[in-house]
């Protein structure tokens, strides 16, 4: 049963990949007229050879004229045959080409429109090695394809086609010993698609592994973790080799398997020939040309072999790319979305149920009324749920049950994009892309001006040590910002929302990275920007939130306590606790 399913789903994926290379049904077309030319020419050279060998008779018994003619003939099939060779290349690189470039155009496409759920539960290294390794390793294997498969199987049939003119008892010989190899490769090839897709998905694990490793490595180092991660590392190596090393064995088995019986078959053909020619059935020139093509007849069972080897690897790399593109995509925006207008930024939740996992529930029946222009602060003990209500404001994960309203519009009424333009953030993770410090800052605003930058950088208190960068604000930086601190990192993401001042904000732990005399300029600087906008505020150390309008004070998914600063401490409750563990001597 696990053979046939494997099979099925080899059948599948050579589907898809017909799809794919379906557009470029002209340019196929064309290199098979190509490949037609060309073997139909190397074919009838041998016949050529036959005709000049039973030119030369014997001592003095040579058609010289004759022999001229057919030597010119050879040679003009030579160049043509070079030239439609060439073309045909060309043409098997371009159609191989454009096909890998649609297939990771679709999967970098559909990437973007993964929910994060997906993003989340898989290590990113598997996926880029799904998006790099896995196509360039299919691309090989079709190339191949292209280049020798075509031409093979051609050389086979042209070559029986000749081979009947001259002799049919000889060529039923020939006939009768094919189906040997032909059994052999299949064999082999069935059984080597699940060793490679095997080894395709260990590779991936192993470009997870050593992706984590690689951007975490200040972490590894400052635990001294070394060790365990080298060990890790050994442990998938060594399954990546033993089942390279299976998938390589048995795949190597098919060629001196085709070679063995292909020798079985030029001996027969030369043994069959040879009586043929003694008894006058058949000349020199005819057993000349007869052997020639004895021998081009097996070397593409060769070559074809070493094809079935690679298009197995290749099509179970191809696998790995369509599952990625067939993950389920997030659920699109509604056709008939509707905009928000000039958002005035009332905010309401209403029996909101959320679990990220159906056996963890995690917010259960929450409600919230936010009026617009409010600041709500969310404290509360780690893994209560806090991030997790910001991911549903903005709508990186969906409700469970319940809704989530926006100026009185249910947010999966609104497209993503519209939700999330009206939405500043500023994360405790910091994220910025390779470039300069000003593109990152602009992100939000590409076409914001040079002014309006230093502005927000100013605002965020970022513009000191930008202008003693070595280029200011055009200081190139990666994506890690490796020569800047963590604190830098953060400021440049509030310069980022302030340069687009949204009508809404999320600030989740925005200061946690910040020394404290800069914290409180740039509190200073949210306090104004927070003027009118309906603002939420995650955070850990209650100084930074003592004058919310409201704070929201969660526990396992529940809003336990609600109301004022001064509210909570008179109530004496579990936000009392939190204050006291803070700030009771």
């Amino acid at each position: 049963m696990a053979k046939k399913n494997s099979l099925r789903s080899q059948g599948a994926v050579l589907r898809r990949v017909l799809g794919y290379i379906r557009p470029h049904l002209p340019l196929l077309v064309l290199s098979l007229l190509l490949a037609l030319v060309s073997v139909a020419l190397t074919l009838y050279i041998p016949i050529l050879v036959g005709r000049a060998v039973d030119c030369i008779v014997g001592v003095g018994q040579v058609d010289f004229g004759a022999l001229r003619t057919i030597l010119v003939a050879i040679a003009v099939c030579a160049l043509v045959t070079a030239g439609a060779q060439w073309l045909q290349n060309v043409i098997n690189n371009r159609i191989t080409y454009d096909t890998v470039r649609d297939i990771r155009r679709d999967a970098f496409a559909h990437i973007q429109r993964l929910p994060l759920s997906y993003l989340d539960a898989h290590p990113s290294g598997d996926t880029v090695s799904r998006m790099i390794s896995d196509v360039d390793t299919f691309a090989d294997g079709l190339l191949m394809g292209f280049t020798q498969l075509f031409t093979g199987v051609m050389t086979i049939a042209g070559t029986l086609g000749f081979m009947l003119t001259l002799s049919v008892p000889i060529t039923l010989v020939v006939v009768l010993i094919t189906p040997v190899s032909l059994l052999v490769a299949g064999f082999i090839a069935k059984r080597t698609y699940s060793m490679f897709r095997l080894q395709s998905d260990t590779r991936g694990e192993q470009t997870a592994l050593i992706d984590e490793a690689v951007g975490e490595q200040k972490l590894v180092q400052a635990f001294a973790h070394e060790g365990k991660t080298l060990a890790a590392f050994d442990e998938v190596n060594e399954r990546l080799r033993q089942c390279s090393l299976k998938a390589t064995f048995f795949s190597s088995l098919t060629n001196p398997c085709t070679r063995f019986v292909n020798s079985l078959v030029y001996a027969g053909v030369g043994l069959a020939g040879a009586l043929a020619a003694v008894s006058g059935a058949l000349s020199v020139g005819g057993l000349s040309s007869f052997l020639s093509y004895a021998n081009q007849y097996t070397k593409p069972f060769n070559e074809i072999s070493g094809v079935v080897t690679e298009l197995q690897n290749a099509l179970a790399c191809a696998g790995r790319i369509f599952e990625l593109i067939d993950e389920p995509a997030q659920k699109p925006d509604p056709q008939d979305a509707k905009p928000l207008g000039e958002v005035r930024g009332e905010v309401a939740l209403d029996h909101v149920f959320f679990s990220y996992t159906p056996e963890r529930r995690l917010i259960e029946d929450f409600t919230l009324r936010v009026k617009p222009g409010q600041r709500v602060a969310i404290v509360g003990p780690t893994g209560c749920g806090k991030t997790t209500m910001i991911n549903l404001l903005m709508r990186f994960y969906d409700v469970d049950a319940g809704e989530i309203r926006v100026d009185g519009i249910e947010t999966r009424a609104l497209a993503r994009g519209e939700l999330r333009r009206n939405i500043g953030m500023v994360l405790q993770d910091t994220w910025l892309s390779s470039g300069t410090i000003r593109d990152n800052i602009a992100m939000g605003r590409p076409d914001a001006s040079l002014d309006e930058v230093i502005a927000a950088a100013k605002a965020a208190h970022a513009h000191s040590f930008i202008k003693r960068l070595p280029d200011g604000y055009n200081t190139v930086i990666s994506e890690s910002g490796g020569q800047l601190s963590q604190g830098q990192k953060q400021l440049l993401c509030i310069a980022r929302v302030m340069l687009c001042l949204p009508p809404m904000l999320i600030l989740d732990e925005a200061t946690s990275s910040i020394d404290t005399r800069t914290e409180q300029k740039i509190q200073a600087a949210f306090a104004q920007m927070m003027q009118g906008r309906t603002s939420f505020i995650v955070a850990h150390r209650l100084s930074t939130i003592q004058s919310a309008d409201v704070i929201l004070v969660m526990r396992d998914g529940h809003v336990v306590e609600q109301g004022t600063h001064e509210q909570l401490l008179a109530r004496g409750g579990f936000y009392h606790q939190l204050y006291e563990s803070q700030f009771a001597q």
